[in-house]
């Protein structure tokens, strides 16, 4: 779908500056500093949450084909591509791991 520089080793760690709305299990989410609004359905929005809880990506698709009962790789292929559209649109910060001070 998309030329994604995003695989199941990248760290990505959700902006801090983006507000997450659960609304009866989809999702809003906006950007405070650039004000982009973004929507998630039910299963966005536990991909969301799931990284919320500083899950790395391999346990959130392992987690998600599990309760959503869907094909792993499937569930790889749909994961990879919606987190590079949430780093594309700076909701996500997706990369090499920072060091505290470094």
């Amino acid at each position: 779908m998309s030329d994604r520089a995003v695989t199941l080793d990248t760290p990505v760690r959700v902006n801090p500056e983006v507000l997450f709305q659960d609304l009866d299990g989809e999702a809003v989410l906006l950007h405070l500093g650039s004000g982009v609004y973004f929507g998630l359905d039910e299963v966005g929005a536990r991909i969301w949450s799931l990284l919320a809880e500083g899950a790395d990506l391999r346990t959130v698709a392992r987690t998600v084909a599990s309760e959503y009962a869907v094909d792993e790789g499937r569930c790889v292929e749909d994961l990879l591509d919606l987190a590079a559209e949430l780093k594309t649109h700076g909701l996500v910060s997706a990369g090499a791991a920072q060091t505290p001070g470094g």
